[in-house]
């Protein structure tokens, strides 16, 4: 494959499997788009630095040949150190510049992958592990950050550097310096083989890390169901494997590096000792003076920090571009999009009718919708009912009917494979799916529940809300004892997914977060799941309360749930089985007969609270 690497709004893009250094040294340029002019002032102060530092032998030479004549000229001592401590406070503000460079290239690849992440469309993250994508914007970025706030300017100043002393040394003695060129150009070769094993050596470190960060967070995600099944030494030994693959490549890398560094190492002092050497013959034999060597020999010396920072740049490159390699497949994947999917259609940008303005239209349509997660395996085969506004509409059926997947759709978090949901008899594809996100509000099965207090929790959808907002909906979920319990009320920490409450508290959280938002249509997904029979009775008058400001779509399976509702919908095999008040239904549909006495679903909701489902209402 071509090394060819492609800008793209100033992040940079390789082709995979190209490893070349000169590739990945384009690339990490690249990346630094928008800060060249602090790379340009901090090389420019490096290259001031090691100017000086240059100038240093030339100095020591003029030195040493007075004191051989038996002069001495103080001035030129008191400039050596002059030059040697302007040579430090250049060096110390170029590595500034060049250290919040790193930091800023890192902070706008962050923000960039925080805001990938949060957008990625949700197919994507069924695909992707969420511990290794959170790897990719810490630990990735981290040693990117390294690469370009030292690499590239190394790999610069350091071949700017090398070149000036070699003409320097090649004025002061050619002979020497062939004979250095000779040792150097062995280790180049060395280190010239090793670069491409770094950096896949690199690239599997960084994805056992990955792998290491999606293990353990999927554990502690379920530390619960992990204990109680008593698996953590099954955990530990899972998570075990990827350390030890992480540290395998770890000693990969830390091997190869350790042959480098040698090998640069011996390069350097071999020279060192043949000039030693082979200049003392020559100065014995008058074809040179103490003063040439000397200063030739600080030259040699001089020439092993900006070989070795070479060398140690080309090598940090390839390993930072196994990290840049995950950063950049993670900057590729599919986000929501923005705009309607129906191109040539504008954004509707005003806010959403309310039920008085679109009297005719039901809040929610389905028209024959179908769809499935994998297209050989359908989920939905078509799907059509309607919900008006202020209607309280309930869906009913096995496990797998489709249910779940149905609000998922309504929430747009998929688009279906064929048929059309529609909002207010618009077509779902002519608004953005922050258009129609706004319109309704999600009730999970499983409350999602987050670290905060638990004003911070209800009034996440509304951050500016009154207190007399909080307050109602507070009370229309029966928050009230809730709050009274908890030390502090409304300020009170909710714990890690909220840990320190109960499933019915937290499901009484995100309704009243629902409410909060005053949608025009309300998604409940199982709301009775956790409830006691007192709470369950609770709710179902909150529901009644609430199909009078919005409508209402609940699955539920629980009678209490359903025999209120203004319409109930039979889902079967992913297709609308029936559809009719409970009454109805009883009498007309074998599927919901069957659904309700094989639940042994009561008046009540509870086991023993009346006759049987199958006979009570027919």
């Amino acid at each position: 494959m071509t090394g060819t690497t492609v800008a793209n709004g100033g992040r940079a893009r390789v082709a995979e499997g190209d490893k070349s250094t000169r590739t990945a040294v384009a690339t990490m340029y690249r990346l630094t788009a928008g800060h060249r002019s602090a790379i340009a002032v901090a090389t420019a102060l490096t290259l001031v630095g090691s100017a000086l530092g240059l100038a240093q032998p030339l100095v020591a030479k003029h030195v040493v040949d007075a004191s051989g004549r038996g002069q001495v000229i103080w001035p030129l001592p008191a400039l050596l150190g002059a030059l040697f401590v302007t040579e430090a406070a250049t060096g110390a503000a170029g590595r500034f510049l060049l250290e919040g460079m790193g930091e800023r290239v890192v902070r706008q690849l962050r923000h960039g992958l925080v805001g990938r992440l949060l957008r990625l469309e949700m197919r994507e993250y069924d695909r992707q592990r969420g511990g290794d994508l959170i790897s990719r914007v810490t630990a990735d970025t981290t040693l990117l950050r390294e690469v370009v706030s030292q690499a590239l300017v190394d790999l610069v100043t350091g071949s700017l550097v090398a070149a000036g002393a070699i003409v320097l040394m090649a004025w002061l003695d050619p002979l020497l310096l062939l004979m250095v060129a000779v040792t150097v150009a062995a280790a180049a070769l060395v280190v010239a083989s090793l670069l491409t094993r770094i950096r896949c050596a690199s690239e599997q470190m960084q994805d056992s890390v990955g792998a290491i960060a999606a293990d353990l967070e999927r554990a502690l995600g379920a530390l619960p169901m992990v204990r109680v099944h008593c698996a953590e030494e099954r955990e530990a030994a899972g998570i075990g494997a990827r350390v030890e693959a992480a540290y395998g490549a770890g000693v990969r890398t830390a091997k190869i590096a350790s042959v480098m560094s040698p090998a640069v190492e011996l390069a350097v002092q071999g020279s060192f000792l043949i000039v030693l050497v082979v200049g003392s013959l020559r100065v014995n034999g008058h074809a040179g003076s103490l003063g040439d060597l000397v200063a030739f020999l600080l030259y040699a010396s001089y020439l092993v920090l900006p070989l070795s920072s070479v060398f140690h740049a080309m090598g940090l490159i390839q390993r930072g571009m196994g990290a840049y390699q995950r950063i950049d497949q993670t900057l590729r994947l599919p986000v929501e999009p923005t705009a309607p999917r129906i191109p040539g259609v504008p954004v509707r940008t005003h806010p959403p009718a309310r039920p008085s303005d679109t009297p005719e239209q039901p809040a929610l349509a389905l028209r024959d919708v179908r769809f499935g997660f994998d297209p050989d395996r359908p989920v939905l085969r078509g799907v059509s009912f309607a919900v008006a506004h202020r209607q309280h509409v309930a869906l009913v059926g096995r496990s797998g009917a489709g249910k779940s997947t149905l609000f998922a759709l309504v929430a747009r978090f998929y688009e279906p494979d064929a048929g059309h949901v529609l909002f207010d008899g618009r077509p779902a594809t002519e608004l953005t799916r922050a258009a129609c996100r706004r319109r309704i509000a999600v009730v999970d099965q499983n409350a999602h529940v987050v670290r905060g207090t638990l004003r911070d929790n209800i009034a996440y959808a509304v951050p500016d809300a009154t207190e007399a907002e909080i307050r109602r909906v507070m009370e229309l979920a029966r928050l009230e004892e809730v709050v009274d319990r908890l030390p502090g009320g409304l300020t009170a920490v909710i714990g890690e997914r909220g840990g320190t409450l109960s499933g019915g508290e937290r499901q009484r959280v995100a309704l009243a977060r629902a409410l909060l938002a005053r949608p025009t249509l309300l998604l409940l997904d199982e709301p009775t799941s956790h409830l006691d029979a007192i709470n369950e009775s609770a709710l179902t008058a909150v529901m009644k309360d609430v199909a009078q400001e919005c409508a209402l779509l609940v699955i539920a399976h629980r009678l209490s749930t359903v025999q209120h509702a203004d319409h109930i919908v039979v889902l079967h095999d992913g297709r609308t089985a029936a559809g009719g008040r409970h009454e109805e239904l009883l009498a007309d549909s074998a599927l919901y007969r069957e659904l309700a006495v094989s639940q042994m679903l009561r008046p009540g909701g509870h086991p023993g609270s009346g006759n049987r489902a199958g006979t009570s209402g027919a």
